[in-house]
């Protein structure tokens, strides 16, 4: 049976960060980092004509080039057109003025990014802050829901309302639940653990796809520290409250079921793949449960290991080293 626990411990797992104090050490606070947010949607909601969104386009070359994808049309008038009925659609008037009301002034995004920013220009130095940008899309009718390269990051605000939308994502609802206002700029930050992560393709057994997801979140941790394990990983609170109550369980299927090696991509994928549970360990659980696991070996490892470096640990493609010396082994409760 899959227990679930009292709501206190749920709330101890939400805002623990605030009783344990997850400030950024001084000599990482100090990195000198501002980040600028345009906010695209407010020019694009202004314009008045076609030749107005022109110079919109005209004035956002890099944006139209990379979000836009400017070159799939035979000419800019070809963008000009969609965009300009976009922008007049009052169906989408209404998500954008949702999603004001949802993120505000962006205040809260802005310093949840200047604290990533920081954290990874310390570790590594040469890192450049990209541009970042936030637009209205439709639900992906123009760009998509997170776009993040080496010199913009854009924020599609419309996926992340949340519940009160008059319009949502359209995807399973165990996936609808990532599209928040709290997991949006971890999921950014997931996307661009893309950049230092390295994994060894030529291993892929289910321990080195859980130990690659789980260095990434472990990424995230990292550089977002006061955001809590839920909206990292996209789960609900209850359910990390669950999954962590019922961790040595969850850990002795996968000993007795000896999947740790296994290389069949079904299997794998059961346990690290899209699922909305994983009724192999119950039907209650969320998917992606070994993804979780992962987390927490990389956590053990970390913690064992103080002297290894964020930059070293993402360069680690020894999985069983990590393994191995992270010494997990959560007990099974009776």
């Amino acid at each position: 049976m899959y227990y679930r626990i009292i709501v206190s411990l749920i709330l101890l797992l939400s805002f623990g960060c605030r009783e344990k104090g997850c400030q950024l050490p001084e000599e990482i606070a100090k990195v000198p980092v501002t980040v600028q947010v345009e906010r695209l949607e407010e020019g694009f909601f202004a314009t008045k004509s076609q030749q107005e969104m022109a110079a919109f386009i005209d004035q956002n070359k890099f944006f139209a080039d990379t979000y836009l994808e400017r070159a799939k049309y035979k000419s800019d008038s070809m963008l000009v057109r969609p965009l300009f009925l976009m922008s007049e659609n009052p169906s989408l008037d209404t998500l954008a003025k949702q999603a004001a009301a949802t993120f505000g002034d962006f205040k809260q995004e802005q310093q949840q990014l200047e604290t990533a920013f920081k954290v990874i220009k310390y570790h590594y130095p040469a890192y450049k802050t990209p541009q970042v940008k936030t637009f209205v899309t439709g639900l992906g009718s123009m760009g998509s829901d997170l776009f993040v390269s080496d010199s913009m990051l854009v924020f599609g605000l419309d996926y992340f309302i949340g519940k009160k939308a008059s319009y949502r994502p359209q995807v399973y609802e165990y996936i609808l639940q990532r599209y928040e206002k709290d997991k949006m700029v971890p999921a950014a930050m997931l996307l661009l653990s893309n950049n230092f992560n390295k994994t060894n393709p030529a291993d892929r057994t289910m321990l080195a796809e859980m130990l690659n997801v789980g260095k990434a979140y472990y990424f995230v941790k990292s550089v977002m520290p006061c955001v809590a394990d839920s909206s990292i990983i996209g789960y609900t609170g209850q359910q990390v409250a669950d999954i962590r109550y019922n961790e040595g369980k969850i850990w002795a299927h996968f000993i007795e079921k000896g999947l740790l090696f296994e290389k069949n991509p079904f299997q794998v994928n059961k346990y690290i793949g899209e699922r909305p549970n994983t009724p192999e360990i119950d039907a209650k659980s969320p998917g992606r449960l070994g993804t979780w696991v992962g987390w927490q070996i990389v956590n053990k490892y970390m913690e064992r290991n103080p002297e290894v470096t964020l930059p070293q640990l993402m360069a680690e493609t020894d999985y069983q080293k990590i393994f191995d010396q992270s010494k997990y082994k959560p007990e099974r409760r009776k």
